[in-house]
């Protein structure tokens, strides 16, 4: 792929994650405030939200989905064929359990080799505040 081509599918593909980000529920929105950063250790993108390293999808199911089981497990699988585990909770579960939440995903981060931080930093705390020293 050229430099041009790669170039543009970046700028698209940043664009795309912009539009998802902005149209988050407050559920994914909560979420995100925890996952954006570096919080963990590991950078998340939004698929809901993809690590690519470790490979790692966290997907929150609203009453849409209910609709679009055979959808998800088609690209449930896909992801797992390009090596990624998929984590699936209910789209309000962050709003009602955000450490559970949490917990899974550092276990999984662990399984997969990838030490967390310990100790995320408490909600709206950590995503600009780490010292440069």
């Amino acid at each position: 792929m050229g430099a041009l081509m790669r170039s543009q599918a970046f700028s698209t593909t940043h664009r795309n994650a912009r539009e998802l980000r902005a149209e988050m529920t407050d559920s994914e929105r909560k979420l995100w405030s925890r996952l954006r950063l570096e919080q963990l250790g590991v950078k998340f993108y939004v698929a809901d939200f993809a690590c690519l390293a470790p490979k790692l999808i966290v997907e929150l199911d609203g009453s849409q989905h209910a609709d679009s089981v055979c959808y998800d497990a088609r690209r449930d699988e896909f992801f797992r064929s390009q090596g990624f585990e998929v984590l699936r909770f209910a789209t309000d579960e962050p709003l009602k359990n955000m450490d559970g939440v949490l917990t899974v995903i550092v276990e999984q981060l662990g399984a997969a080799g990838k030490r967390p931080h310990p100790s995320p930093p408490p909600e709206g705390e950590g995503e600009r505040t780490r010292s440069h020293s």
